[in-house]
């Protein structure tokens, strides 16, 4: 039998002293809906520390719902800093759950979120202190079922050892359904392989342990993924979407915390989805199709939120707010509403045009700190491969018009390694970067020129499941560095700041990001070895994970830079978002061509199939400018 309910804070009471940041530890935040009486208890997990966990939407989106449903309470957990976890595991205590610091391997469910690849090392760190069985095969009927979804559960294959189920796609409806579907099993007495079987039916989860994985037909080294003989599930998973956008709770965000967090603010989603069809962005096929708030909606649940947590800034978020039909009537109301009153409004998503500086200013006020535009690619030539639908004439019409506002700083970010770059495509993004600063000290006047600031990010590219640019190789490490100090001896003005991501952590995502069940013992391999928050700079160690993948007979760099035949079956096709396999590759050959597609919110359909296949349409409630 599992640990019946108990709260166990007194034994994590000692520790806090010997620990930094102890409020992450505390419970007993304002907001907190769970219930202890409840039946059937669920945990959700964050694999990141309290204040990186906290806003996620995500997890307060499934947490809400799953509190709102008669007889099931669901309580959160996130992942101790490496002080605390050493500490607990010195002292003899397991993971536990933050509103009730019960076992986490107590309770009936307990569901893991997937916000990237490199979150992976910290599942198995989790499931370790938790004290519960790190590959599902190994679990017995007394421990918990062990789901999992989230943005990066696209590909599952990486990681799906780990889990009982992962539920694909928008969570809201199905992770109801399974918890509801795993208490009427439990009180029947089910076992748990026949709870996995019926879990199977609900739509949009996927049972690994129901698949398996073949070679006999032309694939990637990782092979494909297909029903077991006689298993009877569907051969392909299709996510669960929200159709009614509009119906979902608006403010699923109720926590106030005790301690600072990363994004620390009230956090309002306005629309789901995106249809610029950039070709190297998983979340512009896997949120599909485009659903708006409407304007009424969003303003009441603004002030609403402030007024329930007391926050004095609310972020607008979606994967590109300004695209929101009404956003230019969203914040004219809501500057109406809350002058006088100190809040600020954020838009995180910025359009690459002059209406983005528009909406920009709307909200910026008398605090204009900086602004971030996504030109992605440095030449027009390479930014109609990957489908932007930007100019330049479009990034100097807004960073002008920004100067001329009154911002002072420019951020912009670029991706390196994108199919069919070259030399001459990085020392444009050097040149664009010049050129915003040639207009900053244009626009600004002579006495004010001080605190002008223009800084580049750039990304290594990583191809992702489900994108056209899926069947493409990463570049060559060695090869990144060599173009990053081609872009740093580029750039002219020393006034421009350029900040590039590390090769090696883009590698590890690389590998991830296609690969298949074989890489399991590679992730296990690199956390014995010590890998936990793999996303944190300074803990990541790129020399453990080619140990691991050493001892597991795997290359990595072997895998991140092979492109795959167009005609291969690829390891995650079993779990989709709803996209056809002929719209990606033929936005594959149109990036070859260098042709562009245009966001068919904004003209007709482009054929990407997701709509007819989820049941589902983009749902705009106002016409897009």
């Amino acid at each position: 039998m599992r640990v019946p309910y108990e709260n166990r804070f007194t034994e994590i009471e000692p520790l806090l002293a010997h620990v930094e940041k102890p409020s992450r530890y505390l419970d007993h935040e304002w907001g907190t809906l769970s219930h202890e009486d409840a039946a059937y208890r669920a945990c959700l997990i964050y694999p990141d520390t309290y204040e990186v966990g906290l806003p996620n939407q995500g997890i307060a989106i499934l947490y809400a719902a799953l509190n709102r449903t008669p007889g099931i309470s669901c309580e959160r957990g996130y992942l101790p800093w490496i002080d605390m976890a050493d500490a607990m595991r010195a002292a003899g205590v397991p993971l536990l759950s933050l509103e009730g610091a019960a076992p986490v391997a107590s309770f009936d469910i307990v569901g893991f979120h997937i916000p990237h690849e490199m979150a992976v090392t910290n599942f198995v760190e989790a499931l370790d202190l938790a004290g519960i069985p790190l590959f599902a095969e190994d679990r017995g009927e007394d421990d918990p079922i062990v789901i999992a979804g989230g943005p990066s559960v696209y590909n599952p294959e990486p990681y799906c050892a780990f889990f009982d189920a992962l539920l694909i796609g928008e969570g809201e409806e199905s992770i109801v359904e399974v918890c509801e579907r795993h208490r009427a099993l439990r009180d029947a007495g089910a076992s748990r392989a026949e709870t996995l079987r019926a879990l199977a039916d609900v739509p949009g989860t996927y049972v690994p342990s129901l698949y398996e994985v073949r070679y006999d037909e032309p694939c990637t080294r990782w092979g494909y993924t297909v029903p077991r003989e006689g298993a009877d599930v569907p051969p392909v998973v299709y996510k669960r979407v929200a159709r009614d956008f509009g119906a979902t709770d608006p403010l699923a965000q109720s926590i106030v915390p005790y301690t600072e967090l990363v994004h620390d603010r009230l956090s309002v989603e306005v629309l789901r989805g995106c249809a610029r069809g950039c070709r190297f962005c998983q979340a512009g096929i896997t949120y599909r199709p485009v659903r708006e708030r409407s304007a009424d909606q969003i303003v009441s649940s603004v002030v609403q939120g402030l007024a329930r947590t007391g926050y004095d800034e609310v972020s607008l978020t979606s994967l590109s707010t300004t695209d929101h039909s009404c956003v230019k009537e969203v914040l004219t109301r809501l500057n109406r509403r809350l002058e006088g009153t100190g809040t600020k409004v954020s838009v995180p998503s910025q359009r690459l045009d002059s209406f983005g500086v528009e909406m920009a200013l709307a909200v910026a006020g008398e605090k204009k700190g900086g602004l971030t535009f996504a030109p992605e690619a440095g030449s027009q030539r390479l930014r109609d491969i990957i489908n932007k639908n930007v100019t330049e004439e479009d990034l100097e019409r807004a960073v002008r018009a920004a100067f001329e506002a009154g911002w002072r700083r420019c951020k912009l970010y670029f991706m390196m390694g994108l199919p069919g770059e070259t030399d001459e495509d990085i020392v444009a993004i050097a040149n664009l970067a010049d050129r915003v600063l040639d207009i900053a000290r244009e626009v600004v006047p002579k006495g004010q020129r001080g605190g002008i600031g223009v800084s580049i990010s750039v990304a290594v590219f990583i191809p992702k499941a489900w994108t056209p640019f899926q069947w493409c190789a990463q570049l060559d490490d060695e090869e990144v560095r060599r173009r990053q100090q081609l872009l740093l001896h580029s750039v002219r003005s020393k006034a421009v700041r350029v900040h590039y991501h590390d090769a090696a952590t883009s590698l590890i995502e690389a590998v991830l990001s296609r690969g298949g069940r074989a890489l399991a013992p590679v992730i296990v391999g690199a956390w014995r070895r010590g890998q936990r928050f793999d996303a944190w700079t300074e803990q990541f160690d790129i020399a453990r994970w080619e140990e691991a993948a050493r001892e597991a007979g795997i290359d990595l760099h072997e895998a991140a830079h092979e492109a795959f035949d167009l005609a291969a079956r690829l390891p995650w096709e079993h779990t989709s978002p709803g996209v056809s396999r002929g719209f990606l590759e033929r936005e594959w050959r149109r990036s070859l061509a260098g042709v562009t597609t245009e966001d068919c919110t904004r003209g007709s359909c482009t054929g990407c199939g997701v709509c007819p296949t989820l049941g589902a349409e983009n749902q705009l409630v106002g016409e897009r400018a």
